[in-house]
C-alpha cells in the first residue's frame, strides 16, 4: 500500500470512530517513513484513546514536519489542536496562547478562509474576556458560514451560546447550544471532535445555571456517544459537570460519587480535567463544612487562572471566621470578572457575607448593590431567577443588619420563593435561617418554624456547619433542635469496618494496611463516611464512633 493510500484509510478510520485501527494504520506507516499528516492522524487517534501526553509529543513532532515542508495548511490546524488540547487537558494557559498565536503568526499572508475560523474560535476558546471572546466567535461563525464549514460553524455556534450563558444571556444561549448538539449529534459534522466540542459547552452551561433537566438529557446522549466511539475526555467531563449540578441540586451522595469517577478518569491522564473535578470536590466540601477536606483539596492544584479555585480559597477563609482575608482576596479579583456576570455575582454575594462579618454594612451595602446591578437582565432577555435570589437575599441580609426589619423580611422572602422555585435546597436553606433571624424579635413562632426546617433540610443534605449555627440559634429561643437522633445514612459493610478503626485512631495508611486497600481507597472510605454521616471531620467520627455504630451496624454484623 502506497504512503498516500495507507494515510486514506487511517484518516478514514478516525472518522468513523476506529481509534485502535487508526493507531495501527499510522504507526504501519511510520515505521516506513516519518510523515507529517501520519503523525497528526496518529496523534488524533491516541487522544481519542485518552493517551494525552503521547498525543502531544506526536503532534509537536507533525506541526515542525509540516512547517519544514512549507505546509501552512497544516502546520496551523496542529496548531490549534495543540492550543486547544494544553488548555483543555493540561490546563496550561501558556502553553495554548503560545500555539494559537504562531497559528495567527502563519495565517497572516494567507487569504481569510475556515483556517482563520478555526484560529479565531481557538483564541476565544474559555477567553477570561467575555466582550472579546464574544465578539472573536462571532466572527467565526459569520467565517463558516460563508466558507459552508459546517464543523466550524457548530462549534462556533456551541462556543457562542456558552459565552452568552456566562454572559448571562441564558436563553439566546442555550438555544445556540441546543442547536449545536442536535446537529453534531446527527451526524451533520465530518468530524466527531464536534460532538466533543458542543457537549463540553453544553456541559459548561449547564453546571453554571444548575439546569439538571438539560444536563440530563443531553448527558444521556452524550453517554451513548462515548459508548459507541469512546472518549475518556468526554466521559470525564460529563462526570465533572454533571456531579457539579447535583452538588447545586442537593443531591450530594450521587454528586461525589460522579465527581470521583471524573477523578479516576483523569489522574495523571488530564492534569487541566483533574483541576477541575478537585476543585469542584472541595466545593462540596465547602458545602458540608468539611474544612480541612476543602483546604487539602484547593491546595492541591494550581491552575493559572481558575476563578473557582480563587473563589473557592475566599469561601474557606470565610468559613474559618477570618472575614478580613476573604475580603481581600475577592476585591484584588472584582475588576477580572467584569463581563463574567455569574463569577462577578458569586464574588460579590460572597463579600456582602465577609464585610457584614467585620460590622461594615456600608461595604456590604455596596458590595449588595453591585450584586444587585449584576442580576438585572441584559436588554430584552429574561431575567435569570437564581442571580434575583441572590440579589435579594443579600440586600435583605444588609437590611437585617442596619436595622431595617420589614426592608429585611420582604427581601429575604423574596429570595425564598425563588430558591424554592429552583429547587435549589440549600441556598434555600440558608436563606430560610436568615428569615428566621429577622422574624425573631417580632414574630418568634414564626421564626421558629423557619429556623426547624431550615435545620431539617441543612441536616438532610449533610451540611454540618451550617445545621450547627442553626441549630444554636433555636438552643438560643429555648427550643430543642431536634426532637430524635438523626439518622445516619446507611453504610456499607467496609465503611462499618473503616469507622470501627478511625475510632481506634487509626491513620488512612494504617486503615489501608490493615485492611489490604490501597490508601486512595481508604480515603475514599473514609470520605464516604464523613459525607453519609455529615460529619466534618475524622476527629469528630472517632469521637462518635461507638454510638454512631451502634445505630448504623446490623445485628447480624456485631
Amino acid at each position: 500500500m502506497s504512503d498516500d493510500a495507507a494515510i486514506a484509510l487511517g484518516y478514514s478510520d478516525l472518522m468513523s470512530g476506529r481509534w485502535v485501527e487508526a493507531r495501527a494504520v499510522f504507526e504501519r506507516g511510520l515505521a516506513e517513513r516519518e510523515s507529517p499528516s501520519a503523525l497528526f492522524g496518529l496523534a488524533m487517534a491516541l487522544w481519542w484513546l485518552g493517551e494525552n501526553q503521547v498525543c502531544v509529543d506526536r503532534c509537536t513532532r507533525a506541526y515542525l514536519l509540516f512547517r519544514r515542508a512549507g505546509d501552512v495548511s497544516g502546520a496551523v490546524r496542529t496548531a490549534v489542536w495543540l492550543s486547544i488540547t494544553y488548555r483543555a487537558n493540561f490546563g496550561n494557559l501558556a502553553a495554548a496562547n503560545g500555539w494559537v498565536a504562531r497559528a495567527e503568526r502563519l495565517l497572516e499572508p494567507v487569504e481569510p478562509g475556515p483556517l482563520h475560523g478555526w484560529v479565531l474560535v481557538t483564541r476565544a476558546y474559555r477567553l477570561a474576556d467575555l466582550a472579546e471572546a464574544e465578539d472573536l466567535t462571532a466572527r467565526a461563525v459569520e467565517v463558516a458560514r460563508a466558507a459552508q464549514d459546517v464543523d466550524l460553524e457548530l462549534v462556533a455556534v456551541s462556543q457562542l451560546g456558552l459565552i452568552w450563558v456566562q454572559q448571562g444571556k441564558t436563553d439566546a444561549g442555550f438555544r445556540l447550544i441546543d442547536e449545536a448538539m442536535a446537529g453534531a449529534l446527527a451526524g451533520e459534522a465530518l468530524n466527531l471532535d464536534t460532538v466533543v466540542y458542543a457537549s463540553c459547552d453544553m456541559l459548561n452551561a449547564c453546571e453554571l445555571v444548575a439546569d439538571l433537566e438539560r444536563a440530563s438529557q443531553w448527558c444521556t446522549a452524550a453517554d451513548r456517544f462515548v459508548d459507541t466511539y469512546g472518549c475518556p475526555f468526554l466521559y470525564a467531563e460529563c462526570r465533572i459537570y454533571y456531579g457539579s449540578v447535583l452538588t447545586a441540586l442537593g443531591r450530594w451522595v450521587e454528586a461525589e460519587r460522579e465527581l470521583r469517577k471524573g477523578l479516576e478518569v483523569t489522574d495523571h491522564a488530564a492534569p487541566g480535567l483533574h483541576a477541575r473535578a478537585v476543585l469542584r470536590l472541595a466545593g462540596l466540601r465547602l458545602r458540608q463544612g468539611r474544612l480541612e477536606d476543602a483546604e487539602r483539596l484547593l491546595t492541591s492544584v494550581e491552575m493559572a487562572d481558575e476563578i473557582e479555585q480563587v473563589l473557592g480559597s475566599a469561601a474557606l477563609a470565610l468559613a474559618r471566621g477570618d472575614a478580613a482575608s476573604a475580603c481581600r482576596i475577592l476585591e484584588r479579583r472584582l475588576d477580572q470578572l467584569r463581563g463574567r456576570r455569574w463569577q462577578l455575582a458569586s464574588a460579590l454575594h460572597m463579600l456582602v457575607d465577609a464585610r457584614l462579618a467585620m460590622a461594615d454594612c456600608k461595604g456590604a451595602g455596596t458590595a449588595a448593590m453591585l450584586l444587585a446591578s449584576a442580576a438585572r437582565s441584559a436588554p430584552g432577555m429574561p431575567e435569570s431567577p437564581r442571580l434575583s435570589a441572590m440579589a435579594a437575599e443579600a440586600v435583605g441580609r444588609v437590611a437585617m443588619a442596619s436595622g431595617d426589619l420589614v426592608s429585611a423580611v420582604s427581601h429575604l422572602e423574596s429570595a425564598l420563593t425563588l430558591w424554592a422555585d429552583q429547587d435549589l435546597p440549600y441556598e434555600l436553606a440558608r436563606t430560610r435561617f436568615q428569615l428566621a433571624r429577622a422574624l425573631v424579635d417580632r414574630h418568634p413562632e414564626l421564626s421558629v418554624n423557619h429556623a426547624r426546617l431550615a435545620l431539617s433540610t441543612l441536616d438532610r443534605l449533610g451540611a454540618a456547619a451550617d445545621a450547627d449555627l442553626v441549630a444554636e440559634f433555636l438552643r438560643g429561643q429555648r427550643v430543642t433542635p431536634r426532637t430524635g437522633v438523626r439518622r445516619p445514612g446507611p453504610l456499607t459493610l467496609r465503611e462499618r469496618e473503616v469507622l470501627r478503626l478511625l475510632r481506634g485512631g487509626l491513620s488512612n495508611p494504617e486503615i489501608a494496611e490493615r485492611l489490604h486497600i490501597s490508601r486512595k481507597t481508604a480515603e475514599h472510605h473514609v470520605s464516604s463516611i464523613l459525607t453519609k454521616l455529615g460529619l466534618r471531620n475524622r476527629t469528630q467520627a472517632a469521637a462518635h464512633a461507638v454510638s454512631l455504630l451502634a445505630t448504623v451496624d446490623d445485628p447480624k454484623d456485631r
